[in-house]
């Protein structure tokens, strides 16, 4: 089944923002990319902010489709405690990040960039980003954090040098294993959370 048109024309701009960063981005070769009729993106998008906007939304929505937790399905269980939980997927959403979903990192990586440059872009990526806030900020404080919202944001400070550091940064060649990650996670939160007692 065909994706809808909103799909369709949100992941051709992800692959062209990848392939050829934010100057290969324009709504005709969009169109072109998607396979649409001249016109298609522009209707659906009449701003380059909108084309934007469409873009950087969608990308969150591939990066969490897979993640029950973000979508405040699966709470904390006795079963996987808020540690456990924020290791095993921390170190998860970090690999597919860096591997299956490079393509998405990289664009976001661009579309980060620019919201320097673009306040009406920058008011997106900071709203679509408080989602990861929030959720870390509950595990956390489930985790025994005695200051949940501030080890959120450093724990994202730390997952964003990682994401940039493998992608883009002096560590691109290397690929950290999944292994390698979860006991990475662990000892940052282990430094995070363990001098707080």
């Amino acid at each position: 089944m065909t994706p809808p048109r909103p799909t369709l024309i949100a992941d051709a701009a992800i692959d062209l923002i990848a392939d050829a960063g934010l100057r290969g981005l324009t709504h005709r070769a969009v169109d072109d990319a998607a396979g649409l009729p001249a016109g298609s993106t522009s209707n659906l998008a009449r701003t380059r902010a909108a084309l934007l906007e469409l873009v950087l939304t969608r990308i969150v929505e591939r990066e969490t489709a897979d993640y029950p937790v973000f979508a405040g399905v699966e709470e904390p269980a006795p079963a996987a405690p808020a540690r456990e939980l924020l290791v095993e997927v921390g170190a998860d959403v970090l690999y597919r990040a860096l591997t299956t979903g490079r393509r998405l990192t990289l664009a976001r990586l661009e579309l980060a960039l620019e919201a320097t440059r673009r306040p009406e872009l920058r008011a997106v990526y900071d709203r679509l980003g408080a989602r990861f806030a929030d959720l870390a900020a509950v595990l956390l404080a489930g985790s025994g954090s005695t200051d949940p919202e501030g080890d959120a944001r450093r724990l994202i400070r730390w997952c964003d040098g990682v994401l940039f550091n493998a992608t883009a940064g002096s560590g691109h060649w290397y690929v950290p294993t999944p292994e390698e990650l979860c006991v990475e996670v662990g000892r940052y939160l282990a430094a995070l959370l363990d001098a707080e007692v």
